[in-house]
């Protein structure tokens, strides 16, 4: 019978972290054998990978935003494992690390490489169009998503060890929790899922029936002299409800407050000052408009009448997004800015954990690591193979080399930072965004300090950004993994083994997933586009945001009036107190996103309103029944975001979809605006029982501190 074992783990984001005064020990001890590192683990990791991260593909594209997936693949795990597979509290771990891989991969991939459909355009395509096939993206997904763990091995001793009573990891330590807490996974587990069947039931009625509107509307007419083409507009979906209600009310406030000052400030006052021509040669000279003769593009230009159907839209892709990057720019730096002592502190414990010999002798089970010598030769050969493989871009060895030199060096670095940061705030708040636009301003003054500028350097440059992003995002990912098999008593080495793994499968399928999601439908094929990232669907606007970045750096032609503007912005909103990247990111974000989040963060608010009037204890901030069914929500609603745009793509298959749709007799019924307002009365019902689930009691976890294992 093994001794007593003492857990040490935070339930809440708000809990006093105490400095360990024993030796800690892990719930499952480490001369204890039990099943892990299994062939059913390993497969379940890899199914819940691979959906997890299809719909982190969809929801990035959509709205430029994630949600962690560790917290509901360990509650499925518990659930499903432990019931159909008889799985041991260690391969339910293995579970939940192996599908973490797929989420985190997946948002460093969405984040950054549709950037190559908008780079510098030559021949009536953007120079990185080439690149943006399944294989480049299956292999810098890869690549990344390896360098990521790589660099996560011999961080693991100096941050998740040896920090463990200063840096919480909080989804790390929750999922241990609910690891633990296994007899309660049915619990938890039945309201994702009641989340989950609201979301698809209302996907179908909005995607496939089209009893729902997807996006109510007002917009005032251009014509008006007071407030010309102002909008509000929401894409009611069950993921941006879900979304608003995770991220909650004080920064889905923050994110529609930059919706609110470009679509109902800025928009209208440029409206009013800046021609319609001028406004057309701005797109001309974007990229976005072929030629002032030529109609069509955003806001669809009428060359006759030199007019746009949509002026809010038009002014929005010629201004604001650009003044938008430069606020999301800045943003990003200054979120970076903060963490310098973060980013020393890190830097040095690494350096010391490397020259540590006896740190790299495995003594035990749970403090058995991957050899520092997988990590060497594993990224030397990461720097070889991008030497080799034609997927990388540059006309040269050297080229191909100095990319692959700058990957690990600001892989590490920035793994290094991630995996700190996300210690203390969580992998939700983590600023990869700025780390890659650091990482991006960076690489362009090496490349520009050897003489490569120009735009035929771009997708060059867009490579070493999106595996550092890939990798950043993936070492905090790998950090909160680490964490809970900490806490629980796993096997470092197995979690290493099958994050790998986690790695190659989900890439496999992230490549596939966004390819298949750039397919346009017919109607946009009809209409000449020939991807559907970068339209109205797939606005994919933190890629734009690299690309833009990129092309200014490299050509010396950014327009920097509008990006000083948007830099300004953010600086103003910081010295009042306020998020400047969350207000940045709203202000670059269409309306209809922010919108509908914050609706989610609303519920949220109602929520602990009401139980701080009842006195009530409010509810966890991952565990609690409104945030399992906000991730049901989440997760459902882009699951069948996917599935439907896979059914678009057959034109016979799309042909009968558009037959069996309602929209039509319902707007001959109710008119246009009772059709959309019919819509935003299925959304606020959507919206009310969610706030019913999440006052309803929640399931309570069992109360350590101690645990004994027989």
């Amino acid at each position: 019978m093994s001794p007593k074992r003492r857990v040490s783990y935070f339930m809440h984001e708000n809990a006093q972290v105490q400095p360990p005064q024993a030796e800690f020990k892990p719930y499952i001890a480490s001369e204890t054998q039990m099943k892990e590192l299994t062939p059913r683990a390993i497969i379940l990791g890899c199914i819940f990978g691979v959906l997890f991260g299809a719909a982190t593909v969809y929801l990035a594209l959509k709205a430029g935003l994630t949600v962690s997936a560790s917290i509901p693949v360990a509650v499925l795990a518990m659930s499903i494992g432990s019931k159909f597979f008889k799985t041991t509290i260690l391969e339910n771990n293995i579970v939940q690390t192996t599908a973490s891989a797929g989420e985190s991969i997946a948002s460093g991939v969405v984040f950054t490489l549709p950037g190559f459909l908008f780079l510098s355009v030559t021949n009536g395509e953007s120079v990185g169009a080439g690149f943006f096939n399944y294989w480049t993206i299956f292999t810098l997904a890869a690549l990344g998503g390896m360098l990521g763990t790589l660099m996560m091995v011999p961080l693991r001793r100096s941050l998740i060890v040896k920090e463990h009573g200063n840096l919480p990891y909080p989804e790390g330590t929750a999922c241990g929790s609910v690891l633990i807490a296994g007899e309660k996974g049915g619990d938890f587990a039945k309201t994702a899922y009641l989340g989950l069947a609201v979301a698809i039931a209302f996907a179908i009625g909005q995607r496939i029936l089209h009893l729902i509107a997807e996006t109510p509307k007002f917009v005032t007419e251009q014509t008006n002299k007071f407030f010309p083409s102002a909008t509000v507009a929401g894409e009611i979906t069950p993921e941006y409800l879900g979304v608003g209600y995770i991220v909650g009310f004080k920064i889905a406030g923050t994110l529609v407050a930059g919706g609110v000052l470009a679509w109902l400030g800025l928009i209208p006052l440029l409206a009013s000052l800046v021609p319609a021509d001028t406004i057309a040669a701005q797109l001309v000279k974007l990229g976005n408009l072929a030629n002032l003769q030529t109609a069509g593009g955003p806001g669809d230009w009428n060359p006759t009448t030199h007019t746009f159907a949509n002026t809010a839209d038009a002014i929005y892709r010629a201004y604001i997004r650009q003044i938008g990057a430069g606020a999301v720019a800045c943003g990003g730096f200054m979120t970076l800015m903060k963490t310098i002592p973060t980013i020393v502190s890190s830097f040095k414990e690494s350096l010391g954990a490397l020259k540590d010999k006896s740190a790299q002798e495995s003594i035990s089970r749970t403090e058995r690591d991957l050899s520092m010598k997988v990590v060497l030769f594993g990224s030397l050969a990461l720097v070889v193979l991008m030497m080799a493989m034609p997927q990388i871009p540059g006309d040269s060895l050297l080229q191909k080399l100095l990319i692959g030199i700058l990957v690990v060096i600001f892989g590490f670095f920035f793994v290094t930072v991630s995996s700190r940061i996300v210690g203390l705030i969580g992998s939700s708040s983590n600023p990869v965004s700025g780390m890659t636009i650091a990482t991006l301003m960076a690489t362009s003054l090496v490349f520009i300090g050897f003489g490569m500028s120009g735009h035929v350097y771009e997708p060059m440059v867009l490579v070493v950004g999106g595996i550092v992003c890939i990798a950043a995002a993936n070492g905090g990912a790998t950090s909160q993994d680490l964490k809970t098999g900490y806490i629980i008593g796993a096997t470092p080495r197995a979690q290493q083994i099958c994050l790998f793994i986690g790695c190659i499968v989900s890439s496999l399928v992230i490549g596939l997933t966004v390819q298949l999601l750039d397919v346009p439908t017919p109607d946009m094929a009809a209409q000449g586009i020939q991807h559907a990232i970068g339209s109205a669907k797939f606005s994919a606007p933190q890629g734009t945001l690299m690309a833009t970045l990129i092309k200014g750096m490299l050509s010396f032609n950014l327009d920097w009036n509008f990006v000083m503007v948007g830099i300004f912005l953010a600086l103003t909103m910081e010295l009042c107190g306020v998020n400047a990247l969350n207000f940045s990111v709203g202000a670059y974000l269409p309306l209809s996103t922010t919108l509908p989040i914050f609706a989610g963060g609303v519920v949220k608010k109602l929520v602990e309103v009401r139980a701080k009037m009842k006195g009530e204890t409010t509810e966890d901030d991952e565990l609690g029944q409104g945030s399992l069914f906000a991730t049901g929500l989440v997760a459902g609603g882009a699951l069948a975001g996917v599935i439907v745009a896979l059914l678009c793509i057959p034109e016979p298959i799309y042909a009968w979809l558009q037959t069996i749709s309602v929209e039509h007799s319902l707007v001959s019924a109710l008119g246009p605006k009772g059709y959309e307002l019919l819509g935003v009365g299925f959304f606020v019902l959507m919206a009310a029982v969610l706030f019913k689930t999440a006052t309803k009691k929640n399931p309570q976890l069992p109360k350590p501190p101690e645990t004994v294992v027989e």
